[in-house]
């Protein structure tokens, strides 16, 4: 039996289904952490519904394991030399998810991050499209009050969820990632605090890819383009068959 404290992810915090939300594990381990900048490399799939245990920090090192102490997931002070471009505006923003929600292509999923199919407060309700004259994928929002704390402020582990979905679906659409990808790491940092009722940009654009892995940068604004939080992604596609 690991020790530690022992924790069980909502099941409602998924993207594959029974699969925990990568952002919302990541953000969960990069606040315990207290670094600045946070690495968090997934190294097997974290379940729903099952506990799993969070282990005694090892200074800024923090680990998710299962039950029996296999690793799951791990976190550390990093760095970040991404750099942002400049956001979308709102209008532009708000555009594309208009057109995402009217695309008969666009998936109805329950997933945490982008799911339609999803009760307000229950998850994001983050809805990224392409911007029509360059590869940035972007998504007006404005986050439920179910999603903060009694102070009307974002957990880390929300802000981290937004900065998830984004990054993959720019991957899909213009680094043509396969389905069924994953996010294997994320390395963040959050430089404002991010309020319920307030509106918000999320937009993300690709970086490079080989092979399998497809790296992207993903950020979340203000309207007025003041950054909220910065991240780097790499996912990881399938196996061909």
């Amino acid at each position: 039996m690991a020790l530690g404290e022992t924790i069980t992810i909502p099941e409602n915090v998924h993207g594959y289904p029974e699969v925990a939300f990568g952002g919302w594990v990541a953000g969960l381990l990069a606040g315990r952490s207290g670094a600045q900048t946070v690495r968090v490399d997934f190294r097997r799939a974290v379940p729903v519904g099952s506990p799993v245990v969070l282990p005694p920090a090892d200074g800024e090192r923090v680990t998710l394991t299962d039950t029996d102490g296999t690793l799951l997931v791990e976190a550390a002070p990093s760095s970040l030399t991404v750099a942002a471009p400049p956001a979308p505006s709102w209008s532009e923003a708000k555009r594309a998810t208009e057109t995402a929600l009217s695309s008969p292509k666009r998936p109805v999923t329950d997933c945490y991050g982008c799911g339609v199919d999803v009760a307000p407060g229950r998850g994001l309700r983050l809805f990224p499209w392409a911007l029509p004259d360059r590869q940035i994928m972007a998504a007006a929002w404005t986050p439920d009050q179910g999603l903060a704390d009694e102070f009307g402020e974002l957990p880390p582990e929300v802000v981290w969820s937004t900065l998830d979905c984004p990054g993959g679906i720019a991957a899909w659409v213009f680094s043509k990632l396969g389905q069924g990808a994953f996010t294997a790491a994320l390395t963040a940092t959050q430089f404002q605090p991010v309020l319920a009722g307030a509106e918000y940009i999320a937009y993300a654009w690709p970086l490079h890819g080989e092979g399998r892995k497809r790296t992207v940068g993903v950020a979340l604004s203000t309207p007025d383009g003041d950054l909220c939080a910065l991240a780097e992604a790499l996912w990881i596609g399938p196996r061909p068959a």
